[in-house]
Formats: structure tokens, sequence, C-alpha cells
């Protein structure tokens, strides 16, 4: 992916955000942009998980995606006995 493909993908995904979701990532920009800069999570990561990341976006954008809240109750339930 390149740079462009990347920051278009990025975008569009913030284009369509609802204005509470828009200000929380707002406010997690601009602690990041304050923070550290000499290295990032995203240097720390491995080239595999950095293309899950990648691969996750790329499902979001073809509707796979699942709501948190249904993940959730799922393993809730799954280990309420545990």
């Amino acid at each position: 992916m390149t740079t462009s493909e990347l920051k278009i993908k990025i975008f569009r995904q913030i284009d369509t955000l609802e204005k509470s979701k828009l200000e929380n990532l707002y406010g997690a920009l601009i602690n990041y942009f304050n923070g550290e800069k000499d290295i990032t999570e995203w240097d720390k990561l491995s080239e595999n998980q950095k293309q899950g990341l990648f691969d996750a976006m790329d499902e979001i954008d073809a509707g796979k995606k699942v709501l948190s809240k249904i993940v959730i109750d799922k393993f809730r339930k799954k280990y309420s006995n545990a």
C-alpha cells in the first residue's frame, strides 16, 4: 500500500465518523502528536502485525465488521462460568 493510498483510506474512514467518535479521534491524535516523537507504537509492530491491521481495515471497508458489543456479549456468555 502506498502512502497516498493509506492517506486516502484514513481520510475516508475519518470522513464517515459521527461527531463524538471524531472528537475522540481528535483527542487521540493530539495526545499522539504531543507524546514521544522518536518511536511510535507503529514502529514497534512486526510487518505481520502491520499487515494484519491493513487487512482489518480492508475488511471494514468491505462491510465485514462485527460490532464490539456482539463480540463482548459472546465472550461474556462463553466465559461467565470460568
